[in-house]
């Protein structure tokens, strides 16, 4: 054991307390914390703006570029919801690049495609053919692979 308490614990493959993190490994940690939220943050934007433009759509029909369909846009809350979350997830996203490199961070950019997916799937109820699933694996993958890489 790496610790005389006799309450301890360690990891048997490394011989650490694995409750108790360093500081770096901390870091990682808030910095994946905060890529998780800006990710989450603009997969909730889309499907806002989805809904705010289904909204559109349903009153005046296909989005076209005229006086009264930028009125409809502009005077729609789901649209301007989903605007306020971008610039939230923009805002933790600058945060993420003033901590990591972007060759570390934009991959995981690619989790809002994952979690559209699945939102499409799940909460609007639409089919999802397997293709698009296998994709939403690989892109899993090659994350957790970037993720295994230093930051900085």
């Amino acid at each position: 054991m790496s610790d005389d308490r006799p309450d301890a614990i360690t990891d048997d493959r490394t011989g650490t307390d694995p409750i108790h993190t360093t500081p770096g490994e901390t870091s990682h940690l808030m910095l994946i914390a905060l890529i998780l939220l800006s990710v989450v943050l603009a997969a909730v934007a889309q499907l806002t703006l989805k809904h705010g433009m289904d909204q559109v759509a349903a009153g005046t029909g296909v989005l076209r570029f005229d006086a009264e369909s930028l009125r409809d846009v502009v005077t729609t809350p789901a649209v301007w919801a989903g605007l306020v979350l971008f610039g939230f997830s923009a805002a933790a996203w600058l945060a993420v690049l003033s901590r990591a490199s972007l060759s570390f961070a934009y991959p995981f950019a690619s989790l809002t495609y994952v979690l559209i997916v699945l939102a499409d799937r799940f909460v609007l109820d639409q089919e999802v053919p397997a293709l698009r699933y296998a994709g939403v694996v690989c892109i899993v993958v090659g994350i957790v692979l970037v993720a295994q890489t230093r930051h900085a």
